[in-house]
């Protein structure tokens, strides 16, 4: 076929393939004697916008087209070519929802709660509803038009006599109302076929271009329609433990709900293998089905891109460009076996300490997922290839933080993923290539320059300023004038940054630009009852005070009493000591100064992991 095809189907034929298999939609269940569709996600339309969509059909309105892809020919063993599925793209929420109005199939809910949507139809001013008690009561709706429209279910004749004598309707008006009606099922929607011979960045392309709300769909979604529909290989069985494992881990309370409306899965041994993660209070890393796939993939397969799986689990061969039932098979068999590693509770509890011993202990101190992906890629590799757990744990977790401080995942992720990955193969060891990684990246030009021109920075959601943050909670580091109170307490009850210059002060000095005086290097942890008593006082003020409290007067500022804990509050704030007499004339030197102490800090954290 060519690159694209546009006809028209009707519902009924449409339904029909859907029925058949003909027609894949991602994430399929058994309804009794044929496949229908289950919801990619949760079912997200309102049921007011089903009955639209039935009155939009009833009326002869347009309602746009579906978009179907269809899969290439696989080669099989014996020569011969097995026909591809077409995979539904866009129009599934559409699809559902005739297929729930139309025949009855219950969706479920975002709480993956099962529910009927039945739409009503009053015959007498041709009006849809979605049914309600009150509705339910009045004899002149049809109170469920998918039981109206069952073959055999109803005898038009009878109901026409019944119906046009209780409300003194003429037959002919009640019989043409009602065949309209029947006749949603025959009506033509329009349907783009995209062909075999497109690959997955065109087809995206497609999409964008022809979706009228712009919604993107990414390869991970066209990955994850390529699995659901594919039975031959447990397809469906990997895509539930993809989704329900990120539901889980976010939503635990949903468990029941799924468990019970999923008998059959649940009573597989990979649903048994994901539970776990229900009774885990943990939010560091809630990864999405984007994360899983994109960890499970490129640690088995030893590629970054998502678009390479798409065409791996359709069969392709690279080298040949043809496509083959082997590589389909392999293809599945390997992607379920790292989406299996990944869910292990083992190996997903390990790394989670791994990353809290690093001192990220919360999701706020890492900006992008990708490098917690990357990091549990690694581990898994580290594993597999039996690395002693003392230096897996120190290689991941210097591995995290170059990551971070590099930006390395920042823009183009997949392309960096690919590259990482397949270095990481070819190198004599993955040791070696993360300490010539190590040595290319972390120089010192870039510990002496560059990180401190990073501070350079008024963003509080900068990678330095969190590094920072990072080092202070691994180097055990108080709050700035706390005697007690660490850094990490104050991030795990989500405490306050606050100015070691007042805001106020630095205002009322002259200094009125935000970005000079939100300046990162100007930031410090510190206990709310310490900032208060702060106030809007100059550096050399308040600190004159805790100078005093040192030397045995009542204590003003936290619980700081000797100069020696003052300067080793100061050290671990990396704060200067000239700090102690500075005025906003300082200000400028303070900064710079302090820029160089928060880099060297840093440097000393990540060579202690």
């Amino acid at each position: 076929m060519a690159n694209f095809e546009v006809n028209n189907v009707s519902i009924s034929t449409l339904l029909g393939y859907v029925k058949d298999g003909t027609i894949a939609i991602p994430g399929l269940i058994d309804a009794e004697d044929f496949v229908i569709p289950e919801i990619q996600r949760p079912f997200v339309w309102k049921r007011s916008q089903v009955r639209d969509l039935i009155d939009s059909l009833y009326k002869g309105y347009p309602v746009g087209y579906i978009t179907t892809w269809k899969s290439p020919d696989v080669k099989l063993k014996d020569g011969s070519s097995s026909e591809g599925k077409q995979v539904l793209i866009d129009g599934q929420q559409r699809v559902t929802a005739l297929t729930a109005s139309l025949l009855g199939q219950e969706v479920l809910d975002s709480n993956y709660k099962k529910k009927r949507i039945k739409i009503a139809f009053n015959i007498k001013n041709e009006e849809f509803q979605t049914l309600n008690p009150a509705i339910e009561k009045q004899e002149e709706w049809i109170s469920d038009i998918s039981e109206f429209m069952k073959d055999g279910n109803i005898d038009t004749w009878q109901f026409v006599t019944d119906y046009s004598q209780k409300f003194a309707m003429s037959p002919n008006e009640v019989n043409k109302r009602i065949n309209k009606l029947l006749a949603i099922k025959n009506i033509a929607i329009g349907r783009i076929e995209l062909g075999s011979s497109l690959d997955i960045d065109t087809v995206t392309e497609i999409f964008v271009r022809i979706n009228s709300e712009g919604v993107v769909l990414s390869q991970a979604d066209f990955a994850m329609s390529k699995i659901s529909v594919n039975e031959k290989y447990e397809g469906n069985d990997i895509r539930k433990a993809i989704d329900y494992f990120c539901h889980f881990a976010k939503t635990p309370a949903d468990y029941e709900n799924i468990k019970n409306n999923d008998i059959k899965f649940s009573q597989k041994d990979i649903f048994n293998k994901i539970q776990w993660i229900k009774d885990k209070n943990e939010e560091l890393y809630l990864p999405s089905y984007t994360d899983v796939l994109r960890v499970a993939f490129t640690y088995k397969f030893k590629r970054g891109k998502l678009a390479d799986l798409v065409s791996l689990l359709s069969g392709r061969d690279f080298e040949t460009r043809e496509y083959r039932e082997e590589i389909v098979e392999d293809s599945f068999i390997k992607l379920y076996e790292g989406v299996k590693q990944f869910v292990n509770q083992s190996n997903f509890e390990k790394y989670i300490m791994i990353l809290k011993s690093a001192g990220i202990i919360d999701e706020s101190l890492v900006r992008s997922q990708n490098v917690l992906n990357f990091g549990y890629i690694l581990y898994l590799l580290l594993r597999e290839n039996n690395v002693e757990q003392a230096k897996i744990e120190t290689l991941v977790r210097r591995w995290v933080v170059m990551s971070i401080l590099t930006q390395r995942y920042t823009s183009s992720p997949e392309s960096m993923f690919d590259y990482d990955i397949r270095r990481l193969n070819e190198a004599e060891s993955i040791e070696e290539y993360i300490k010539q990684e190590e040595e290319r990246q972390l120089h010192e030009t870039f510990w002496n320059n560059i990180l401190v021109e990073k501070f350079n920075t008024s963003v509080t959601s900068s990678p330095f300023w969190k590094t920072f943050l990072i080092a202070q909670i691994k180097l055990g580091d108080r709050g700035f004038l706390s005697q007690g109170i660490k850094v990490q307490h104050m991030i795990e009850d989500r405490g306050d940054i606050h100015h070691i210059f007042p805001k106020d002060y630095l205002m009322k000095n002259g200094i009125g630009n935000k970005q000079m005086y939100n300046q990162i290097a100007n930031f410090v942890m510190l206990q709310t009852e310490i900032n208060i008593k702060v106030s809007n006082k100059s550096p050399n003020e308040y600190m004159g005070q805790v100078i005093e409290q040192c030397n045995g007067q009542e204590n003003v500022y936290g619980l700081i009493s000797s100069m020696e804990d003052l300067n080793r509050n100061l050290a671990e704030n990396a704060v200067p000591k000239e700090f102690i007499n500075m005025t906003f004339e300082n200000y400028q030197e303070f900064l710079a100064k302090r820029r160089v102490l928060m880099a060297n800090k840093i440097k000393e954290f990540y060579y202690s992991l």
